[in-house]
């Protein structure tokens, strides 16, 4: 079947690089999304995104192996789409942050129990089949829209504005690491953790860059630290398709981790 395809391992090692651009890309979606939804037609917005993240996707799962271009552009996509996606819920549908939060979490506990019950890993070591795959995505992209839901509960609703929710969810991340380092916690629950809490982490440092000095921020503006984070992402995305860093060295005895 086309769902149990065997592929070639899809996704990057998991180097500092990864987390790096990781959390570029969450500042860059939450600064790109706001940027467009506020300057243009919001509706129209919306589905350009939802455009061309299916674009993105189609080439990624169109692929037999993992691309580093393919890969980051996806998931710059679903940064800017999972922030769009979660701004419609409380912007337009008045829906509250801390429901959408929860919202976003149970939508990402279906996805992930479905995984689990289909597949018995939520492992990304083991991205080898389409269905992976595709579970993979649909669990990154909840991960983006609770992320951004959480980030705004935090500043907004609670009021700690951006720049402590950003302290906030860094002393969260580095926790995750620490736990698995020192405390055995599981690798693939550390993993998707600290996915999740690097949404939060870089939207808002991103927001308090771009937002004014009466909302707590540096006045910088969505548009400049959108175009700011775009580079950066390009130029670590570049090193890496030219270095290779970002893939697994090939050994005898290297086996798949099912």
């Amino acid at each position: 079947m086309f769902l149990d395809q065997p592929l070639a391992k899809k996704v990057p090692e998991l180097t500092i690089y990864f987390w790096v651009i990781k959390i570029l890309t969450t500042g860059m979606g939450e600064a790109t999304s706001d940027y467009f939804v506020h300057t243009y037609n919001p509706y129209v917005v919306v589905v350009l995104g939802a455009a061309a993240l299916a674009i993105a996707l189609v080439w990624q799962l169109y692929l037999r192996r993992y691309m580093t271009w393919a890969y980051w552009l996806t998931v710059a996509m679903v940064a800017v789409f999972g922030t769009m996606a979660a701004g419609i819920l409380h912007v337009y549908l008045g829906v509250p942050y801390i429901l959408s939060a929860i919202t976003w979490g149970v939508t990402l506990t279906v996805i992930f129990a479905l995984w689990y019950l289909s597949e018995r890993t939520l492992s990304i070591h083991s991205i080898y089949t389409r269905r992976r795959e595709l579970f993979y995505w649909a669990a990154v992209l909840a991960t983006f829209a609770l992320g951004t839901a959480a980030g705004d509960m935090t500043a907004v609703t609670f009021h700690f504005g951006f720049f402590a929710s950003g302290i906030l969810f860094a002393i969260v991340f580095a926790i995750a690491g620490v736990a698995h380092r020192w405390f055995g916690l599981n690798e693939i629950v550390a993993f998707w953790f600290a996915y999740i809490i690097t949404r939060p982490l870089g939207a808002s440092f991103a927001d308090w860059l771009a937002v004014p000095a009466s909302l707590g921020g540096l006045n910088l503006g969505k548009g400049t630290i959108s175009i700011a984070s775009w580079i950066l992402i390009v130029a670590f995305v570049a090193y890496l398709a030219i270095s290779h860093r970002d893939v697994a060295k090939p050994s005898i005895n290297s086996a798949r981790i099912n």
